[in-house]
């Protein structure tokens, strides 16, 4: 009996010591949180997600925003969530994000099974995270083990919201700069645009290029001539702000390497995309090309990408919200 609680206690220093290591390499998270906690965690997000991108292809995309939008601001906290209050003005009224960010529903669908499963466990910032990698599967991507931990803030920060997440008509400078401010380099920048593999974006968007580019009424000279009459049939010089476009024009609802292939075909929707090929940036320049060339790279450094953007200032001392919308 002695000999096997000897046993037990060496397995539990083993365990112990793998966590510890695997926590540091992530800044207090791990994959391994919700085994014990809430083993059903994985699969009631898949579930729900399964469900809601098969009504709605376009979700995966606005899923995967949504994470992107939250760890810009002030880490991945979850503060994108949160409603409007007396407290504080909310992220969602934000430039980037009004009249544009989608897919609130489903996280609200997510936690509310979770609550009744695991109640007051699993955050919704770690929602996000799982919910943006199980979107990407779903979609035909990469796998990846995604470090949880996380807590939610109990704040939203609606100036942060408008001046860190990247303008689409950015040029290659704001770009890296805004990533590098993140602690992202311009592999990452890259790896994470490649992300525009699926989705759509506003008129009101890409406007710009098609019409005024650089302040003389002309168009952007990089885009493709029967792209860019297409897209002049979408987007009007005036109004219709809300019509849509693929950013992947070639497979919008399927997570390949297509995105890559169209910005070297001058086809790429946003300035953002396209100025990682023009922008006179070697680095940017050369991992396009990488990428186009072969989608099995580019789903390498993706998930990688995605591991360090989820690790952004992760709060790991705030609270676990029962609604993702308020702050208990």
């Amino acid at each position: 009996m002695a000999s096997l609680g000897l046993v037990m206690f060496f397995l539990f220093c083993a365990i112990f010591q793998a966590f510890l290591v695997s926590s540091s390499n992530n800044g207090g998270l791990y994959p391994e949180l919700y085994q014990y906690s809430c083993p059903q965690a994985n699969e009631i997000v898949m579930s729900v997600l399964e469900e809601a991108i098969a009504k709605d292809p376009r979700m995966a995309a606005s899923l995967l925003r949504l994470h992107f939008h939250d760890c810009f601001v002030q880490g991945c906290d979850a503060s994108i969530l949160l409603d409007e209050s007396s407290a504080f003005k909310s992220e969602k009224g934000a430039g980037p994000n009004k009249n544009s960010l989608r897919g609130f529903e489903v996280i609200d669908q997510i936690k509310a099974k979770l609550e009744q499963v695991c109640p007051h466990t699993v955050s919704c910032a770690d929602i996000l995270a799982l919910a943006a990698r199980d979107s990407i599967v779903l979609s035909g991507g990469p796998y990846w083990e995604v470090p949880l931990g996380r807590s939610d803030s109990k704040t939203a920060n609606f100036k942060k919201a408008n001046v860190n997440i990247p303008a689409p008509n950015s040029t290659i400078q704001n770009l890296i700069s805004l990533f590098n401010r993140q602690g992202l380099n311009e592999e990452d920048l890259v790896a994470l645009s490649g992300g525009h593999t699926i989705g759509m974006a506003r008129c009101v968007s890409f406007r710009q290029r098609l019409y005024n580019q650089k302040g003389d009424n002309l168009p952007d000279a990089t885009l493709e001539k029967t792209y860019y009459n297409g897209l002049k049939s979408i987007c009007p010089s005036s109004g219709g702000d809300n019509n849509i476009s693929p950013l992947d024009v070639a497979s919008p609802v399927r997570f390949d390497n297509t995105y890559f292939k169209l910005l070297l075909w001058g086809k790429g929707l946003l300035n953002s995309d396209e100025v990682l090929l023009t922008g006179n940036v070697k680095k940017t320049k050369e991992l396009v090309k990488t990428y186009a060339e072969n989608e099995g790279i580019f789903f390498h450094q993706f998930s990688k990408s995605m591991v360090k953007m989820g690790n952004i200032s992760p709060l790991l001392k705030g609270e676990i919200r029962k609604n993702c919308r308020r702050v208990n």
